[in-house]
Formats: C-alpha cells, sequence, structure tokens
C-alpha cells in the first residue's frame, strides 16, 4: 500500500457521514406543530385563500413577485420567533392530479432550501394537494432530506446548518398513513444520501478495498450477505477485466458480491454497478479539466447499486437481489494495460484494447458473465459509462437501452416514479460491427459515433440471452448547484430508481426482445 500520510486522513474520518447524520433527523407526521420551530413552511396556490397564519393577502405575496408556482417559496418576515416561509404548490384548486408526485418532491426540496438556517422546521402543505396522503408524506420527506444534503466530512468551515427535526402537519384521521410514507422516504432517502457520500469521497480516502470494508460493516446492518473477493480470489475466478484495468495501479482491486434473500422471493433481480474508484484514464490519459476532477465519481453506479441494496429488508421487498459491484482505480504506470493489448473476460472473449479510458465495460463484462451464471430473471447495469451519453441527454436524463422491452418498461416506470429520468435510446445492432478486431473477438471501442449504443452493445455481449437493461448515469451522476433536491455534487442517481425496480419487480415473460 502506498504511503498516504500526506493526506493526514483524520482518525475519525467518516466516508459515509450522511447515515449519522440522518439518524439524528427526526421526521414526524403531526397534528399541532411545535412552538419551538425555527422555520414553517405554508402551502399556497395559484388561486383561492391565502391561508391566513401568514398574515398577508396575496395582493401582498404577488407585489414581493411570489405567484404560487411550483416550488417557489418567499420568506415572510416576523418581529421575532418562527420564521414563516410562503411555499407555492401551483394551481391544485381541487382538480385531482394537477399536482404530479414529482412536484410534491419539488414542493419539500424547495422548502427545505428556504429554511436552510434552521435545524428544526414544520411543513403545512398536505392539505392544499390531492395526492394520496401516503405519497405525500414519503415524497415530502425525499424532497426535504435529500435537498437539506451536505458533504462537509472535510470542511470543518462549513457553516451548514444540520437538520434535526421536520414536523409535517396533517389532519387526525390523516396521521397513520403520512407516518407510513414518511418511513419510505426516510429509507429512501438514506439510500440517496449513501450513495452521495460513496461518490464524494476523494479516491484517496475511498479506495477498493475501503469500499469493500464498508459494504461489509453496513451490510449486515440491512440483511444483506456480502462477501468481499480480494486480487488473489479475482484471478482464481478468471476476472481479466477487472485485472487488466487495475494493471496500472497499486490499489487492489475488489469484486463486492451482496444478496439480499427474502423468504418466499417472487423473482430474481441482478444489479451489476461499474466502480472506477478514480478514472484517469489510464495509458490513454484525460485532459486535465473539470470533468477529470470529477472522475472520483466514476464509482457512482456502484455506489447507486449497493445504497439500493440497503433499502431493501426495511421496504420489505419479495425480491431476491444479488449485486456484483467490480471495484478498481485506472491508473497510467509502467505496469498498466496498453493499447493492442487482449485480455480474456471469465465467460472465454477475448477482449481487443483499443483506448483504456473505455474502461468501465472491460470490469463489467465479467460481472455480467457472473449475474448470468446466476439465472436471475432480469440484470439490470448501472455505470457511468460515456460522455456520449451526457451528449445526447445532458445533465437530467440517462439513457437506459436493453434486449427485453419488459424490464426496460419497468425501469422506465421505476424512473418515473422517482423522478430520476431515463429515456430509451436504441440497442441498434447495426452498428455491432464497429465493435469488430482482427486480433481478438471484439474490441472496447465502438467508433466515433453512437458511443452510448456502442458501449451498451458490447456489454450485450456478456448477458447470454438473460433479459438485461442498462442505465449510463456519466451525465446524471453530479450537478454543479443545488438544483431542487439534486445537491452540489453526487446525485445519488439511480439509487431510489433501483430501490424503485427491486419492490416493483416482475419477471419478465419474454427472454428477449
Amino acid at each position: 500500500m502506498p504511503d498516504n500520510a500526506y493526506k493526514l486522513i483524520p482518525a475519525d474520518f467518516d466516508p459515509v457521514p450522511s447515515l449519522k447524520t440522518l439518524a439524528d433527523s427526526s421526521v414526524t407526521a403531526v397534528t399541532t406543530l411545535s412552538t419551538e420551530l425555527g422555520a414553517i413552511g405554508i402551502g399556497v396556490s395559484v388561486s383561492g385563500e391565502v391561508p391566513s397564519a401568514l398574515g398577508l393577502a396575496r395582493e401582498a405575496l404577488e407585489a414581493q413577485g411570489f405567484e404560487a408556482k411550483v416550488g417557489q417559496t418567499l420568506i415572510v418576515p416576523q418581529r421575532s420567533g418562527t420564521t414563516l416561509i410562503a411555499v407555492g404548490v401551483g394551481d391544485v384548486g381541487g382538480v385531482a392530479g394537477s399536482l404530479t408526485a414529482a412536484n410534491m418532491r419539488d414542493i419539500g426540496a424547495a422548502f427545505a432550501r428556504a429554511a436552510h438556517r434552521s435545524s428544526r422546521i414544520g411543513l403545512d402543505v398536505v392539505g392544499a394537494t390531492t395526492l394520496d396522503s401516503e405519497d405525500s408524506g414519503r415524497l415530502l420527506t425525499e424532497g426535504v432530506l435529500l435537498a437539506r444534503y451536505r458533504f462537509n466530512e472535510l470542511k470543518p468551515s462549513s457553516k451548514h446548518v444540520p437538520l434535526t427535526a421536520l414536523e409535517i402537519l396533517v389532519p387526525a384521521d390523516e396521521v397513520e398513513r403520512v407516518s407510513a410514507g414518511v418511513r419510505t422516504g426516510c429509507v429512501t432517502a438514506r439510500a440517496t444520501c449513501l450513495a452521495r457520500d460513496l461518490a464524494n469521497t476523494p479516491p484517496g480516502y475511498l479506495t477498493a478495498t475501503d469500499f469493500g470494508n464498508i459494504a461489509e460493516k453496513l451490510g449486515p446492518q440491512h440483511g444483506l450477505s456480502v462477501h468481499v473477493f480480494d486480487k488473489e480470489q479475482i484471478i482464481a475466478e478468471r476476472l481479466g477485466g477487472l485485472l487488466a484495468v487495475n494493471a496500472g495501479s497499486v490499489e487492489e482491486p475488489r469484486m463486492i458480491q451482496v444478496r439480499y434473500t427474502p423468504d418466499d422471493a417472487t423473482g430474481h433481480l441482478a444489479l451489476v454497478g461499474k466502480g472506477i474508484m478514480y478514472d484517469s484514464g489510464g495509458i490513454s490519459l484525460k485532459p486535465s479539466d473539470p470533468m477529470h476532477l470529477l472522475m472520483k465519481m466514476d464509482m457512482a453506479g456502484a455506489a447507486a447499486a449497493f445504497a439500493a441494496m440497503t433499502a431493501l429488508k426495511e421496504l420489505g421487498c419479495t425480491t431476491r437481489v444479488t449485486a456484483f459491484l467490480m471495484c478498481t482505480d485506472n491508473m497510467p504506470s509502467g505496469s498498466a494495460s496498453k493499447l493492442g493489448d487482449v485480455f480474456t473476460v471469465r465467460n472465454g472473449m477475448t477482449v481487443e484494447i483499443q483506448n483504456t479510458d473505455a474502461e468501465g465495460r472491460l470490469v463489467m463484462s465479467d460481472a455480467l458473465v457472473l449475474a448470468a451464471e446466476e439465472k436471475p430473471d432480469a440484470i439490470v447495469d448501472i455505470a457511468t459509462l460515456t460522455g456520449a451519453a451526457l451528449a445526447a441527454l445532458g445533465t437530467h436524463t440517462a439513457p437506459v437501452l436493453g434486449n427485453n422491452q419488459e424490464l426496460v418498461d419497468q425501469t422506465k416506470a421505476s424512473s418515473a416514479a422517482t423522478d430520476e429520468s431515463i429515456w430509451q435510446l436504441p440497442l441498434e445492432h447495426r452498428y455491432r460491427k464497429q465493435l469488430d478486431t482482427e486480433v481478438a473477438d471484439i474490441s472496447n471501442l465502438g467508433g466515433k459515433f453512437a458511443g452510448a449504443t456502442t458501449a451498451a452493445l458490447f456489454l450485450n455481449e456478456f448477458v447470454d440471452g438473460v433479459p438485461w437493461a442498462h442505465l449510463d448515469i456519466a451525465g446524471t451522476m453530479q450537478v454543479d448547484a443545488d438544483d431542487l433536491w439534486r445537491s452540489q455534487g453526487a446525485t445519488g442517481f439511480g439509487a431510489r430508481l433501483l430501490t424503485d425496480l427491486a419492490l416493483n419487480f416482475v419477471p419478465p415473460a419474454t427472454t428477449k426482445s
């Protein structure tokens, strides 16, 4: 192991600080808000009466530019005591379904950001909406907790105020249902924040070995069995792709296998996560630009998959889920894989490396073979795989591709439920020939165009016909600035989507589209 003393890593450094922060936060449904709250958010629709608690008429609100649009907020100054915040809920007006689930989550997030100076806050918006009360509890909880997230473990100068209490005001007959939603929202928010923590942690503080240690520590706490494969075991398992990417690094690779096995499982879903702890590009060195700086997040797929696994038991998931997390960094050195090198995947296929910066698909090839060997009902992989995904769909939407439309449709349904936006791209097999090479079965580079598709076509070679869907989260892994429930830095994209998919998974009736 290298001498990391120059980093002066604190002995008490916690790579997943949000778990303690969330554990210290209390979220409750109440019939009367406490008097000691620092801020209270009050829902205001674009029409109808303005709640008298605000003490302002609509004309006064509009004079300040407040139109009650969804997620709009206005701080109403008080002489003393609790700060009041007008929170726009849009045009509810008694029209059923006019407020979407995504709107509700955004309302919670917008309020949480407006109340960022207060540790104890209350929210009175449930009565202003037409959504199911349990859904409202979940969505508001997710919005508030995700918006108040910060990774400050290495920033002692931060003035961020941690959230210690959120009270959601509800009618007495709705407390039980809203509370049930709150419990679910706390679990899904915790999973997302775990994924964010892992992706935000600097690469020198979170190696593949560290990730394995964290999985072994947290897994059993959430009903998971964890098996971490070290380098010698990886060699024994013939995981040539993982070893090829790791060849230039002084840090050992890890393959982390995580299993959730409920009684009387209703199906078996396999997850595969790309865990490149830091991606320099290898010999095909990346330029030193802002994207290179973000390559500590090239393990965001593995982080999301593992985080989703931690939510399953508490949410009563009946699907058996097995995850394979492929972890290593990708570094240039005298021992690094070279352009033109050929390695052998676990299933015996040979791969020519035409670009060492197309490394994610190399480590995932082995994992997909391992997953397919288990004969699951379906495989879903998640990876920060291509710049082409970012170029095509930007930073808010991830492409999904797959060999089975039933599975892709289930993934899209989970995307809609969680507001983790995806868009289906075609698995266009006419591009497959771009992966041909004279010296091996396949190359890891597919040409200048359709990069997201050719990367998916490469992965498709290793699923052995099992229904499979691929999420390319290169564009959605992070945001440069706070954006409603997306906090600056790693977004944790995929953690809630995969959780929802596992909870609602139905084995596809067809084997291949």
